[in-house]
């Protein structure tokens, strides 16, 4: 076994603000993926003290499956979670709890942890995705060969990497897009800026394109409206825009595919995604039909001069599913390997 490319089973975790999901995992020597997930679980973030607790509750759930003989040899754990590592800790605003390393490091008794934004462990793993696992929202007219590739989605927040192409392996880009300013495209959505300014001097995209910025535009709309909102959580809101019960939802779930087809527009051309863009993250999945219906595309497409550029880019949507815990994995072997041709250097730790 080398000293970074472990052969034995390994934990890896995607840890978002609403869930996380864990899985014991092992190289794969043969196949499309990095590694099999050999036992998976989803955890809902707000039923635990943290996630140290999480991940010692899977060890002990492995004891009734067949890889009971795992639980005293894991020495490895790869972490994809939203935010960024500061001293002990990952900062990240989103999470109901705070994470520190050195506690998940002493309380599974592991020699290696390694973390990794959590959509940069998605983009890793879109290397690995069979085309008819997603849905086509936008239909390439003439697809470029290849190209970076742009991954992105609104959840608790609003994620968003990059994957370059290259040799011996792709890198992936870890961005924070979501913070950009918020840039409204017509009237209304100025109207909704003007609203959402008033209790933060800073907008940004995710303050629209999240699971807390959807209630936040409907909250706006329903002051423009004059109306007093009755619905609490993102998932009342689109329950009630789905069923067109509410036309304050029905026109923040119009605002928001609108102002995700601008932004991921926008982000194509920063990035020159031309190897294609995959929608992911918690939301869009339960919405497909509204989004394919909604002004996505005529935004998507409205880059003047652009448009030929963007028809040329194919836009997808993925369930999220176990990619960040594959995508964290593949990327930690990878890690690994590069560690030893550069004698040690590594954000392994």
């Amino acid at each position: 076994m080398s000293a970074r490319g472990p052969e034995r089973p390994f934990l890896a975790a995607d840890v978002g603000g609403t869930h996380a999901r864990i899985g014991l995992v092992i190289r794969n020597a043969a196949g499309r993926q990095p590694v099999s997930v050999l036992h998976y679980h989803r955890y809902s973030c707000a039923d635990w003290s943290g996630l140290a607790a999480m991940l010692q509750d899977f060890v002990a759930q492995l004891a009734d499956t067949p890889y009971a003989s795992a639980r005293g040899n894991i020495r490895d754990c790869a972490i994809a979670c939203a935010g960024y590592v500061l001293d002990d800790a990952i900062i990240n605003e989103n999470l109901p709890w705070p994470v520190s390393i050195r506690a998940i490091r002493e309380g599974l008794g592991i020699d290696r942890l390694a973390v990794i934004n959590d959509f940069e462990a998605v983009a890793y793993a879109t290397q690995f995705i069979d085309p008819g696992e997603t849905r086509t929202i936008i239909e390439a007219v003439h697809p470029a060969s290849s190209g970076p590739v742009l991954v992105m989605g609104p959840g608790t927040g609003l994620g968003s990497a990059v994957l370059l192409p290259g040799h011996p392996r792709a890198q992936v880009l870890a961005t924070e897009a979501g913070q950009v300013s918020l840039a409204p495209g017509n009237e209304r959505e100025i109207e909704i800026l003007r609203v959402l300014r008033r209790e933060r001097s800073h907008v940004s995209f995710e303050d629209a394109l999240s699971g807390p910025g959807l209630l936040k535009v409907y909250g706006a709309l329903c002051e423009l409206r004059d109306s007093v909102p009755r619905l609490l959580t993102p998932a009342e809101l689109t329950g009630a825009a789905l069923a067109g019960s509410d036309a304050a939802a029905v026109e923040s779930l119009e605002v928001f595919c609108g102002l995700l087809g601008s932004f991921v527009g926008d982000l194509v051309l920063l990035y020159g995604a031309r190897g294609g863009v995959y929608l992911a993250g918690g939301i869009l999945p339960q919405i497909q039909a509204f989004l394919l219906a909604s002004s996505f595309a005529e935004r998507y497409f409205n880059k003047g001069v652009m448009r030929a550029y963007l028809q040329q880019i194919p836009v997808r949507l993925i369930e999220h599913g176990q990619l960040g815990v594959i995508g964290a994995a593949g990327w930690f072997l990878d890690e690994g390997k590069d560690e030893e041709q550069a004698g040690g250097t590594s954000p392994i730790q």
